[in-house]
């Protein structure tokens, strides 16, 4: 009769191979899963070794700038100077005042922006003969080049000459008047305002875009209910559209928020920054090209890096609350 022991020596002399051969398949595995992986990924590579290369290491070297005295004027005096550029630049009275004026920019750009874009997503959200048209029309100021909308609102527009701002108030004049219709200089008058303006005119089909996508969303199921139970409209808007929308006019928002603030163009072309005009992008424009202060400039230009950051975290999370919401929807 085989004794236990010897049984026990036999299965675990067993045990060895079955152990190796599952290490093995388990290996196996795993390089192969490795493999697809990288499989998937690697079509992928040459795109991010371009964002790399075109955003982060010019990012880089910026911050590496931002540490060093370094006026284009004396190149032969350039040093390292660590935090001063920065203290410099929190303590200079025009970055406050551009950041203030950036502000002001930004939440009265976004705010109208979205509440054009609302309505107008909310007229688009009905059927009426020629709306497809219309969309197309509402949109196409969304798809100009930044610079041409505002030389368009500089010189279309606001021109006080030739203008059609004031063409329109002279021919009103002239119609139910004695013609002697004012022809102000708009840009004089109310430069921040018209800067403004033309970002608002840019800025409203893509709120409207953005808004419109939500009204596809909502449940109509809660909405023909409230119809039958005899809710108004205004209170189908108030307590059942603009719940629903909260999301989407946060992310259009923050969106919009984040484009705003790094704006150059309007700035530039239609004030050139002066009349209490000059934002942050254009402020920092001046300190490098102008003042030739690199090392300031790209302090600047790291705070400013930094503020979009923040604004992108929040929108991201806005982003992923939103597409949990719709997933868990559907």
């Amino acid at each position: 009769m085989t004794a236990p022991s010897t049984v026990n020596a036999a299965a675990r002399a067993g045990d060895g191979p079955r152990r190796t051969a599952r290490r093995s398949r388990t290996r196996t595995r795993t390089r192969t899963r490795r493999a697809s992986t990288w499989a998937v990924r690697a079509p992928l590579l040459p795109a991010l070794v371009f964002v790399i290369a075109v955003t982060q290491l010019p990012f880089l070297a910026t911050l590496v700038l931002s540490f060093f005295d370094w006026n284009s004027f004396h190149p032969g005096s350039r040093r390292f100077t660590g935090l001063a550029n920065y203290a410099t630049v929190l303590g200079d009275s025009t970055v406050r005042e551009a950041v203030v004026t950036t502000t002001l920019l930004t939440a009265s750009v976004v705010a109208a922006a979205l509440v054009l874009g609302l309505a107008l997503a909310l007229l688009l959200d009905r059927r009426f003969p020629g709306r497809a048209l219309v969309r197309t029309m509402l949109i196409t100021p969304f798809l100009l080049v930044p610079v041409a909308a505002a030389l368009l609102w500089k010189h279309l527009l606001l021109n006080p000459e030739y203008g059609l701002l004031n063409g329109v108030l002279a021919w009103a004049s002239r119609l139910f008047g004695d013609g002697g219709a004012p022809q102000p200089d708009w840009v004089s008058a109310a430069p921040l305002i018209a800067v403004g303006a033309a970002l608002v005119w840019q800025w409203t089909p893509f709120m409207m875009l953005i808004v419109l996508a939500g009204l596809r969303s909502r449940p109509y199921e809660a909405t023909e209910a409230a119809r039958l139970d005899g809710a108004s409209e205004a209170q189908i808007f108030r307590y059942l559209t603009l719940p629903h929308l909260r999301r989407y006019l946060e992310l259009g928002a923050l969106l919009g928020s984040i484009h705003i603030v790094q704006n150059f163009d309007a700035v530039f072309t239609i004030t050139s920054g002066s009349l209490r005009t000059a934002n942050l992008p254009y402020t920092i424009y001046q300190i490098f090209y102008q003042a030739h202060e690199y090392g300031q400039a790209s302090a600047a230009g790291v705070l400013a890096v930094l503020g979009s950051l923040v604004i992108a975290s929040v929108a991201l999370r806005v982003v992923s609350s939103l597409l949990r919401g719709e997933a868990s929807r559907g």
